[in-house]
């Protein structure tokens, strides 16, 4: 993929960008999308890029109005998709009710730490535009993609009739997509179909006699989602699986290995449980307690490894945006395609976010009898925490999300190594102090956390959203300036679908919801323990060195790999962390959408409508996620207002056991099989 756009997107068109109509469509789909992924990161702990769908959703609004362009399509894009993008704040934020410290979110200190925090991944990633989008050499996959869906579907693009039927045809993908996979999830609320099929089994004396799993899950918004990560990761994240199912849960849950750790006094959940206990209980509460642990490992190996290669690029974005201001000041005209908002106004809004951000942690640290009297300390340590992790974080995110996607980048990596340091540092100000573990003192170490990661996931979208604006020629300070605005969308509907889902479900290790079905929340499980094991002194630093070690090895082979097939294959260590620590049969299902996204593409590589099909493919991707999650959220609403925990069980025959779980495979499956071929058929249409 080059850097050259599909076609020059310019012509004597009048350059309308960023306009009112724009932004307001931008802050609705941001809006929809937000929503979508804050039940899709909950539920899986995956979230997805919206920039395409956006995209092809404008194209289709705007195009009645004569005047609208292409740059016009880009502002709703970059809107709609940084608002989406900071629903992955909830890999955090839900550790605050794991830990007992709310029992809600409270709305405005919620907005306000996604408010200041994601404006920092803007003002921050703007210096490392010219050495990351421009200069880098990096593919960003997800932002040439968006720029081709643009430049190919909207006015001033020199539009072919086949370009117009294809933008119809998109939102027709897109809407099926997510018709399907809410009428399947329907389903399964209504208990037709079981939600997933998993089987546990004690391995045979000749195989260690330790227990393990396997699970398929059966989601749309699963399947999309694999299809957006593709092979590479996919099958990294199986690489995760088999690590952590077939070797280390098995390992130790074994008789023998449950033994030598009695014998050697060396603490392990496994041998506190009954040795007759169920294959289920004995897998699921290692892998839990301790393999997770070992996940944790890898991805902050992974994170720091990237950290280290992104020294050169750091340096040199921050000299690059120096020198433009200087030219600037100087009397110098910059192109317009080089205009970013002024290095003084970045400082300005990166000082005001800073304050802001030091009169949160003032009020909680002010608020809490334990934190009172270090206030200072606390405040003044949580903002250089800030500025130099959030620093490092944002180029780090932003590097990864030119290199394989924002869908990609390292986030959950992020999160875990920002927790890790922030406690460790919050142990030093309790010596310091002389105050006790209390928890406020872990709840503090969460917020600054979450203000660190609402920097990490706005980088992490900005730069790709940046990407596709230098290929389809905009202004970088318009669209920076609608980066802004998507951040305050996303940001204050966050709260609102969290204690939403809160109310309905619940998180695991906090309150029980209406319908008892906790979501799993697994990077917001992880953080939230980390802090507690770190600042109370029980973490398992053993198991994090192991994965530790497994994470270096990882990235040895990942080397080795690449130079062998000279960068054609890849094993990401992040990935393959990622297999640790999602559960089994999610993993599963993410694998088989990563493979039948591969062979959808090999299928059509060679026929003349590759490219069209390619991009019908996302959508297709985009839909089933939008529509299960949407979905669901619909759903929690409902059983909040109804307080019944099954509402639309009642409307059909209540399926249990093994034969709804088959059934729903033999209908996951067709659907599965008449969507791509649907799909196939109508880009070979266009």
């Amino acid at each position: 993929m080059t850097d050259t756009p599909a076609s020059a997107p310019v012509s004597g068109v009048k350059r309308i960008e960023l306009t009112l109509r724009a932004l307001v469509l931008g802050c609705l789909l941001a809006v929809v999308f937000t929503a979508a992924n804050t039940y899709l990161g909950l539920k899986v702990g995956l979230t997805f890029a919206s920039a395409i769908p956006a995209a092809v959703i404008s194209m289709a609004i705007l195009r009645m109005f004569k005047d609208s362009t292409i740059w016009e399509n880009m502002t709703v894009q970059t809107v709609a998709s940084v608002g989406g993008a900071m629903s992955s704040i909830i890999f955090v934020l839900p550790g605050l009710v794991m830990v007992g410290w709310w029992l809600e979110f409270p709305f405005w200190e919620s907005v306000l730490i996604c408010v200041f925090g994601g404006i920092l991944g803007v003002t921050f990633s703007i210096p490392l535009r010219r050495a990351l989008v421009v200069n880098g050499g990096l593919p960003y996959p997800e932002g040439v993609a968006a720029a081709e869906v643009l430049t190919v579907g909207s006015r001033g693009a020199e539009q072919t009739e086949s370009a117009v039927r294809e933008n119809a045809s998109g939102l027709w993908v897109v809407i099926t997509g997510a018709v399907v996979s809410a009428g399947y999830a329907l389903l399964v609320a209504g208990r037709v179909f079981a939600a997933e099929a998993t089987k546990f089994i004690k391995l045979p004396a000749s195989l260690g006699g330790g227990a393990t799993g396997i699970g398929f899950s059966m989601q749309f918004a699963l399947l999309g989602a694999g299809h957006l990560i593709g092979l590479s990761v996919g099958l990294a994240q199986l690489f995760g699986l088999i690590l952590a199912w077939a070797i280390a849960v098995p390992i130790l849950t074994s008789p023998e290995t449950i033994a030598w750790l009695t014998a050697n006094g060396i603490p392990s959940i496994a041998t506190t449980l009954d040795p007759g206990a169920a294959a289920e209980e004995l897998a699921s509460t290692v892998w839990r307690r301790e393999v997770r642990l070992m996940g944790a490992g890898v991805i902050g190996v992974a994170a720091i490894w990237t950290l280290i290669k992104l020294a050169g690029p750091l340096i040199g974005g921050l000299s690059s945006a120096l020198a433009a201001n200087r030219r600037r000041q100087d009397g110098g005209v910059l192109d317009r395609t080089e205009q970013d908002i002024p290095i003084n106004i970045v400082a300005g809004l990166s000082v005001a976010c800073l304050i802001g951000i030091g009169f949160i942690l003032a009020w909680f640290a002010q608020g809490n009898p334990t934190l009172a009297n270090s206030t200072a300390l606390l405040v003044g340590g949580g903002l250089i925490y800030v500025v130099l992790i959030g620093f490092a974080v944002a180029a780090i995110c932003g590097y990864m999300a030119g290199l394989i996607g924002s869908s990609n980048s390292p986030v959950s990596g992020v999160g875990i190594l920002a927790i890790v340091i922030a406690s460790l540092l919050m142990l030093g100000v309790l010596q310091l102090a002389g105050l006790p573990a209390d928890p406020s003192v872990i709840a503090f170490a969460l917020i600054v956390t979450a203000i660190v990661f609402a920097v990490a996931v706005i980088a992490n979208d900005n730069l790709q959203d940046l990407k596709t604006g230098q290929l389809v020629q905009a202004t970088p300070w318009r669209q920076q300036t609608a980066l802004i605005v998507g951040v305050v969308a996303g940001a204050l509907v966050i709260p609102l679908i969290l204690n939403l889902l809160n109310k309905a479900f619940g998180f695991e290790g906090g309150p029980v919801g209406i319908a008892d079905e906790p979501l799993a929340a697994p990077q917001a499980t992880l953080i939230s323990a980390l802090a507690r094991g770190v600042i109370g002194g029980d973490l398992r630093w053993d198991l994090i060195g192991v994965g530790a070690a497994i994470g270096a090895v990882i990235i040895l082979l990942d080397i080795l790999l690449s130079a062998v097939t000279k960068g054609k294959m890849k094993l990401p260590p992040l990935a393959v962390g990622i297999g640790f620590y999602l559960p089994a049969a999610v993993t599963t299902l993410l694998v088989v959408g990563a493979i039948c996204g591969w062979v959808y593409d090999k299928a059509i590589k060679t026929t003349r409508f590759a490219d069209v099909g390619r991009r019908m493919g996302v959508l297709l991707a985009s839909g089933l996620i939008v529509g299960e999650s949407l979905f669901l959220v619909m759903t929690a609403g409902v059983i909040v207002a109804t307080e019944d925990e099954a509402p639309f069980a009642r409307f059909f025959p209540v399926g249990e056991g093994w034969p709804a779980m088959l059934a729903g495979i033999a209908v996951f499956a067709v659907l599965t099989l008449m969507l791509y071929g649907w799909v196939r058929g109508r880009s070979a249409k266009v």
